[in-house]
């Protein structure tokens, strides 16, 4: 029998939430670089795992400006987190049971100002 299992696909480990944009439709808009190194796409589906108040919460990715650093949390989210919360960013993919067995995510540990 075949059948799939999601896995952690990215990680982007403890960073620093830069904005947070109330009136704006929705996301998170995530630095060029950052998203790149952890293999992350514009439109991904994504959960954010806010490491200050305990909020899990899921969105989908808006490229930001490469090494900007930036971390927006946009849109009714934007109550999730607050300027300075650090944030653990995730997602996930669907692998077959026994590729899933020896699949290795991308993770990313920024420094500070977000930095690879």
């Amino acid at each position: 029998m075949k059948f799939q299992i999601e896995v952690l696909k990215s990680k982007i480990h403890r960073v620093s939430v830069t904005e947070a944009n109330l009136n704006y439709v929705g996301s998170i808009t995530i630095d060029a670089a950052l998203m790149e190194a952890a293999n992350v796409i514009e439109g991904e589906k994504v959960q954010i795992l806010n490491v200050n108040n305990g909020e899990r919460f899921e969105t989908y990715v808006i490229t930001g400006e490469r090494n900007s650093g930036i971390i927006c949390i946009n849109g009714a989210a934007a109550r999730k987190a607050e300027v300075g919360d650090i944030v653990i960013i995730v997602s996930y993919a669907s692998v077959e049971f026994e590729d899933a067995k020896t699949f290795k995510p991308w993770i990313v540990f920024p420094g500070p100002g977000n930095k690879l």
